[in-house]
């Protein structure tokens, strides 16, 4: 498996992190890594290239020490089972792991094996078994000694991946003996850990852990923008998912959809006492997608809210469509900056690094401050339906006043400047008696994050109409998730929602492709598109290209060299409304412009301003620069995701079947494209199982 599941060990004081400080750090460090260090047998499965590493909180002078709480103490500790793909920080974090859950079983473990690098004394890889594993040696037969190895099997194996993380890729954990607590307590290995000491880290690895985790602990900000110095032992130790028998129903789950998809990854965060705090999970398509579609991602919170019993966030991306598409799932234990830090960045790292260019979010102090942290380059931006929702459901005696609705949807849509937007809203404010509303005058703050005249230069795709937040239930889950969904509901209906979503794609791409739209006018730019764009997309490009009928009155005000600024009239009802148009070309006889509507980073294709100013000035085409790949029905999206750097560990079964499997789904993903596809890949699949066939009979 590729990085299924990772625990934090209660035993170690630990927190599950993604230590993803910026992409470009680790893509140096990767230029620097020396491939010739490493023998075969240590080639790196990058399929989750940086996934996660376990990072000790008693690194940091900010810990949490929650045994010390009497409420802990009373309660049993619940150290998780070892599972392939567990990654840790450092080969004492793995070891003190496995022998902390070794304790709590009543056996003790040893060194079976360790290996180097070549040339070098730094470990790169080692076998951790039972005590009993083995038999005594024949010189060792006739000692007094009472034996005690029965040639136990349970072990894990430990290798070194990129950046000095340790990986557990295989995994016994069946004995073929009794536990004996007492005699196991007072081994070796059990012995050791009680009287070492952790040495002091390096600086930098003090620095990097605190700016993980002292923020939450020390200086949390609350959903009203306040400060919280709740003390962080009582943070630390009460954050806990609240959701009866989730982690037994979760891993039952994942472990069944692991079967038939192995590249699906989940993540769980524990507590120090064992408990479930955060869970997210991926599936492996999901991750392909976002290939595509990384320019615009929501965040959904919807099920946050005190009227759902399930504590359901989402990551959704827009498709070539403009359809919503799941980028993965999370369930978290509350909304505090420390959980949004954790969920950010297990989204992240799955996506190898990669951050959107947009995260829309709703508006709240502790994520937008997580917004910053994981996602800095980022345009971090608000739902505008959130925050509309948010001023309606807070200026009580008015949400049923169409005068102020009016006046509202006046102030954020129609004004085209800055100046004019602020002075509109000032008036509006004034008018209503909202001067001192508190979430008016907090809105008003944020406002260069969701008010549409701040955003010309924020790429949305469609999204700035998009409603986020169904007042029923969360949009891309609308129909499967209710206000009394439980867990469980939840899951026994989740493949069956990504199959629908999956197969209406599938059909809307076939409709695409094979239906010629009706044009409705005999412009050029019309016909061109039709062949081009999406059946949906194209729907939004016509009325643009209809409404090039309104717009009149094209004029020069000013010229500059090759930029030119132009001011287009449309007719707007019995009003006539003037937008201003940068029209420039360049020495190769390229085309770029800009309006001050905003049409193109709105929606992703040209409004009818631009397109009438092209027009006019000769162009009978739409540049190609200004049709932009996501919305093309012609590109081939192979939903199949492809992370692997390409080598495979020569003497190890478990890559071999990933690496097989991912190549063998590409094939099926391109299989299900048609008939003619399928039967294709079928003869693919025949002359390659025949030719294998020829390796077994020579």
């Amino acid at each position: 498996m590729i990085g299924d599941s990772v625990y934090s060990p209660p035993d170690q004081s630990s927190n599950l992190c993604i230590t993803m400080e910026e992409r470009s750090q680790c893509s140096e460090h990767a230029e620097d890594l020396d491939p010739t260090d490493l023998e075969n047998d240590l080639d790196l499965d990058n399929d989750c290239r940086g996934l996660l590493e376990i990072a000790s909180n008693r690194e940091t002078p900010f810990a949490a020490d929650c045994e010390s709480n009497e409420e802990s103490q009373s309660q049993p500790k619940c150290l998780m089972p070892p599972a392939t793909g567990m990654e840790f920080e450092s080969y004492d974090d793995a070891y003190s792991y496995y022998n902390s859950y070794a304790r709590e079983l009543g056996f003790a473990i040893r060194v079976k094996s360790s290996w180097t690098k070549r040339n070098s004394k730094e470990k790169r890889g080692a076998v951790l078994c039972c005590n009993c594993e083995g038999f005594k040696m024949v010189k060792e037969a006739n000692t007094r000694r009472k034996e005690t190895r029965t040639g136990c099997q349970a072990m894990i194996r430990l290798r070194l991946i990129d950046f000095d993380r340790w990986k557990v890729d295989e995994v016994k954990l069946l004995h073929n003996h009794s536990f004996d607590p007492e005699r196991a307590h007072n081994s070796k290995s059990h012995k050791k850990t009680s009287t070492k000491r952790k040495p002091e880290p390096p600086v930098d690895v003090q620095v990097r852990t605190i700016k993980l985790y002292k923020t939450p602990a020390i200086d949390t900000p609350n959903s009203s923008g306040e400060t919280s110095h709740r003390n962080h032992d009582h943070l630390h130790c009460s954050r806990r998912l609240e959701i009866r028998g989730a982690f037994s129903a979760l891993q039952d789950f994942f472990f069944r959809i692991q079967l038939t998809n192995p590249n699906f990854l989940y993540l769980m965060d524990l507590g120090d006492d064992g408990s479930l705090r955060n869970v997210f999970w991926i599936d492996p398509r999901a991750r392909a997608a976002y290939s595509h579609f990384a320019d615009v991602v929501v965040f959904d919170t919807t099920c946050l809210s005190d009227t759902y019993e399930l504590p359901l966030v989402a990551f959704v991306g827009i498709n070539h469509h403009g359809d919503s598409i799941l980028l993965g799932c999370g369930l978290v234990a509350d909304q505090s900056y420390e959980t949004y830090v954790w969920l950010f960045r297990a989204w992240l790292t799955c996506m190898l690094g990669r951050p959107p260019q947009t995260f829309i979010t709703e508006q709240c102090k502790a994520m937008q401050s997580a917004v910053s942290e994981v996602f800095p380059r980022a345009h971090h931006r608000l739902s505008l339906t959130h925050v509309l929702q948010s001023i309606f459901r807070s200026v009580v005696g008015l949400q049923d006043s169409e005068a102020f609705r009016l006046a509202l949807n006046r102030v954020v849509y129609s004004f085209l400047k800055v100046e004019e937007f602020e002075v509109a809203w000032e008036e509006m404010i004034l008018r209503f008696g909202l001067t001192n509303h508190e979430t008016i005058q907090r809105l008003f703050q944020d406002r260069e994050q969701w008010a549409p005249v701040y955003l010309k230069d924020t790429f949305l795709a469609g999204e700035l109409i998009f409603r986020m937040g169904n007042a029923a239930a969360p949009f891309i889950f609308s129909g499967y998730v209710h206000r009394g969904t439980s867990l469980t509901e939840f899951l026994q209906g989740y493949e069956s929602f990504l199959d629908t979503n999956y197969t209406s794609e599938a059909l809307r791409d076939s409709e695409s492709s094979k239906l010629i739209p009706e044009l409705k006018t005999a412009h050029p730019y019309e016909s061109q598109m039709a062949k081009v764009f999406t059946k949906e997309i194209f729907k939004r490009f016509q009325e643009e290209v209809s409404a090039m009928s309104l717009c009149f009155g094209v004029t020069q005000v000013h010229s500059n060299g090759p930029a030119s600024s132009y001011v287009v009239k449309e007719r707007d009802g019995e009003k006539v409304r003037e937008f201003e148009v940068i029209y420039e070309t360049s020495a190769a006889a390229q085309v770029r412009c800009f309006c001050v509507c905003g049409g193109f980073s709105f929606n992703g294709y040209l409004c009818r301003h631009v397109l009438l100013l092209l027009s006019q000035n000769g162009l009978e085409e739409v540049p190609s620069q200004y049709i932009l790949q996501r919305w093309r029905k012609d590109v081939n999206r192979l939903y199949v995701a492809d992370f692997g750097s390409g080598s495979v560990d020569i003497i190890n079964p478990v890559q071999w079947c990933e690496h097989l499997h991912r190549r063998a789904m590409q094939v099926v993903e391109q299989g299900l494209r048609s008939k003619e596809h399928c039967a294709v890949a079928l003869e693919a699949f025949k002359e390659s199982v025949n030719k294998v066939n020829l390796l077994t009979t020579e």
